[in-house]
């Protein structure tokens, strides 16, 4: 139990500072930073507001961070040596039920030969991964073909029953991944492009279709980067002040990254006796690699992985290991499971982010008091009572989602999730902490939380389950609290009002 708290309050107080390098989780950990393939950036999970699929619920899995549109020529194919997985939890006890796993295969055209132009009498493979204009799934101008699988395990990860998702109407095992965003000369109409690469699939044990699109996004994020992370170098009268809340520019808004999404019927993810899940995003590497100091001709083959599985990166609340988790303990966290979220308890309960703050913003005693920090554990490791807290809960950090609550369309929806509606007397339920959808303030909501400004919108009449955690002088800042941002608006970044609504990515060229 005790274990919980910490993530709940890490995420929180991260906030602040959490937006960390690259959005929600980019670069948070020491050995992360050395294999950016397997780097999570960010983990959402909402009913779809999309028109006609409000049974569904989307589940957005973010890799590989601060991507420029024009880093060729090899640009950011997956790693195929990697697991990748999203994981639900829908009996609330913090270990995973349903896990969706993906697995990638880059291949050079010709079985391996690549693209070759006869030059002088000879043919001389092409140095770049396209040889043409690109348009259609497989284009026979892409000298690099990016594919993967995807499966279903029911029960543990490594041990359960494992089960191919296909293709709903080809029953193909096997999807193709679009390049990424090359340019315009490349790809004329790139929207229409990765629009052919979104499938419909059927999904073992469920009687539903689903769907699923793989490939790069512009970062939906939004966060004053460099600002935050330097000692939050603005002055407290902007970022007190909710009439500038963009009143600064996005450092990552000209930025991709790689997506993984599914969309797949809630009554496939939840349990029989409860509507709310948890889920979370991880990566595994084989525990041994081998390079090879002579690599032969043809892609990807320098190194030789084998082994265990070795989980990585883990991600579920926003800007828990970026400002929560302490750093000594940032790479054992990304490699740690929900259930044994206990040794990581100290960082939540008792969380250094809001006396950072303190001590970056020069406003003495303005932390919260009400140690241990029970607001925050409740908030983002075990869930609102009432809202998206399992029937039996263990603390963890995880997202949870009620997926019992009507999805809200996007123009009305809050982008303080259901602390904005709490604020201004609305009736969004359907945003954060309440799962995450990508027009959530994830930044500010957390900032609102590490200071104790949830204390201060419960009230009285104990609007979100608190009882007495906000007890004793738990919010100093009072009322300011809820005043508290970033100076980026998550609410103005572009998005798609379908599946996978992250907004098509950057181009390389205008």
């Amino acid at each position: 139990m005790k274990a919980l708290p910490t993530r709940c309050a890490l995420g929180a107080a991260l906030f602040c500072l959490a937006a960390f390098a690259q959005a929600s989780s980019h670069r948070e950990a020491p050995f992360i930073t050395t294999v950016p393939k397997v780097d999570a950036t960010d983990f959402y999970m909402f009913r779809s507001y999309e028109a006609g699929r409000d049974g569904m619920v989307t589940l957005i899995a973010n890799y590989q961070p601060l991507q420029d549109g024009y880093g060729g020529p090899n640009y950011f194919s997956m790693d195929p040596n990697a697991l990748y997985e999203i994981h639900i939890d829908n009996n609330g006890d913090a270990k995973e039920d349903i896990t969706f796993q993906f697995r990638f295969k880059n291949k050079l055209a010709g079985d391996g030969k690549g693209v070759a132009l006869t030059v002088g009498g000879k043919s001389v493979n092409i140095p770049l991964i396209q040889a043409g204009g690109v348009s259609n799934v497989k284009d026979a101008n892409l000298q690099l073909n990016e594919s993967y699988t995807l499966t279903v395990v029911r029960g543990d990860r490594r041990s359960g029953t494992a089960q191919a998702i296909t293709h709903a109407t080809t029953g193909a095992a096997t999807f193709d991944k679009p390049v990424d965003n090359i340019g315009k000369k490349t790809i004329a109409d790139y929207a229409a492009y990765a629009a052919k690469h979104i499938y419909p699939i059927t999904i073992p044990g469920c009687a539903t279709q689903g769907r699923v699109f793989v490939g790069q996004r512009q970062d939906p994020f939004a966060v004053n980067l460099g600002t935050i992370f330097d000692l939050v170098n603005a002055p407290v009268s902007v970022i007190t002040d909710p009439s500038l809340i963009n009143a600064a520019p996005n450092t990552i808004g000209d930025k991709n990254v790689t997506t993984l999404a599914l969309e797949i019927h809630k009554d496939c993810l939840k349990s029989a006796g409860d509507d709310v899940i948890g889920g979370w995003t991880t990566a595994s590497m084989r525990q041994g690699r081998l390079l090879n100091p002579m690599p032969a001709s043809g892609h990807q083959t320098s190194e030789k992985a084998g082994g265990a599985w070795v989980q990585v990166s883990r991600l579920g609340m926003p800007l828990v290991n970026e400002v929560v988790i302490g750093l000594k303990d940032k790479d054992k966290f990304n490699g740690s499971k929900p259930k044994d979220d206990a040794q990581f308890a100290d960082y939540v309960t008792n969380p250094t982010l809001p006396a950072l703050l303190e001590i970056a913003l020069a406003l003495p005693n303005t932390a919260p008091t009400n140690f241990p920090r029970n607001d925050l554990v409740t908030t983002f490791l075990t869930g609102i009572k009432g809202v998206n807290q399992p029937k039996t809960v263990t603390p963890s950090e995880m997202l949870r989602l009620n997926t019992a609550i009507n999805p809200v369309p996007f123009a009305q929806q809050n982008r303080l999730g259901i602390v904005g509606n709490i604020l201004a007397g609305g009736n969004d339920n359907a945003g954060f902490p309440n799962g995450r959808r990508p027009k959530d303030d994830v930044v500010d909501v957390s900032l609102v939380a590490v200071m104790g400004g949830l204390c201060v919108a419960n009230g009285d009449t104990d609007k979100l389950g608190f009882g007495a955690a906000c007890k004793p002088s738990a919010v100093p800042l009072g009322a300011t609290s809820l005043k508290l941002h970033d100076a980026v608006d998550q609410a103005v970044v572009p998005l798609l009002p379908a599946f996978p609504y992250l907004n098509t990515p950057i181009a390389g060229t205008k």
